[in-house]
């Protein structure tokens, strides 16, 4: 591991100071939420389709959904992007007409990450290949918990060399660490092997985002920016439903990193019952559009 690493990882915040950072989190979240908040929430929604059953007429109804918003919804955002397997990722990129939408894939064997490293290289470059804008993987957490860290940071550093300067989401899968010390090692891992995003979960395992997990990592991603001037993006996803759970997350990046971290280019939400529920709640009726 490199000497920057081996520095910041001794910062990982106390469980006081997760407690008061929280408390600052939840206190502004009383009663109805203001719908601008609601509307810059809307607008870092990775609208996602991650399903054994997905198919390509299902991908095409998702994308069309999308690229109808603007005409059928005038002054809200639409999403900031489509995330799908890689192999739907042709189908997005021949039918998304929506402007500024980005195409996410999972790739690298998600969500187990459990197969050869260039399995994982060639899945990745296949998909940006294939027109994906973003690539999501999983961290080997196997390789992780048994503390081969420099195993887990070479295969980061490597997918990130293939792809280029497409942005890399590197998910810790949090809910499967042992303790916030973890999760804040997983995140330094990550970001110093080259990560763009640090993402908390698949949404695949029992335990997905958490509040606690996300102070954790946007702290990490904090001290890592002091040390570096590189800003990292984050992504919570996994488990996030109401407008009231996405507003969490929303003050977790505010008060931890800041304004300049709330736009789609540094901050995102892994979803996909989330975007109708938060339209609903800009709009005061119930709307099931995506």
């Amino acid at each position: 591991m490199t000497k920057l690493y081996q520095k910041l990882i001794k910062t990982c915040p106390s469980a006081s100071e997760i407690k008061k950072g929280l408390k600052f989190a939840y206190s502004d979240i009383t009663g109805v939420l203001d719908k601008q908040l609601l509307m810059n929430i809307l607008s870092v929604i990775d609208l996602t389709s991650l399903n054994t059953t997905d198919n390509k007429s299902h991908i095409i109804h998702i994308t069309g959904k999308i690229n109808s918003f603007p005409s059928k919804f005038h002054g809200v955002p639409n999403v900031a992007a489509i995330c799908v397997y890689p192999n739907f990722v042709p189908v997005v990129k021949e039918k998304l007409t929506a402007k500024n939408i980005k195409i996410a894939a999972v790739a690298a064997a998600f969500p187990s990450s459990q197969t050869f490293r260039s399995i994982k290289i060639a899945e990745s470059k296949m998909a940006v290949d294939a027109g994906a804008d973003e690539i999501d993987i999983v961290i080997p957490i196997g390789a992780f918990l048994g503390n081969d860290f420099a195993y887990v940071a070479d295969e980061i550093r490597e997918i990130k060399e293939i792809i280029g300067e497409k942005q890399l989401k590197v998910i810790v899968e949090s809910g499967l660490l042992n303790n916030h010390e973890q999760i804040f090692k997983a995140s330094m891992i990550a970001m110093d092997a080259g990560a763009d995003f640090i993402k908390t979960s698949t949404g695949k395992t029992n335990v997905s985002a958490t509040p606690d997990a996300a102070f954790v990592m946007c702290r990490a991603i904090a001290v890592f920016y002091s040390e570096t001037g590189i800003k990292v993006g984050f992504k919570p996803a996994g488990g996030i439903v109401t407008s009231g759970d996405a507003a969490i997350y929303f003050n977790i990046v505010k008060n931890c990193l800041g304004d300049d971290w709330l736009n789609s280019r540094l901050f995102r939400i892994g979803a996909s019952r989330l975007a109708n529920n938060i339209l609903s709640d800009i709009l005061g009726c119930r709307a099931d559009h995506f």
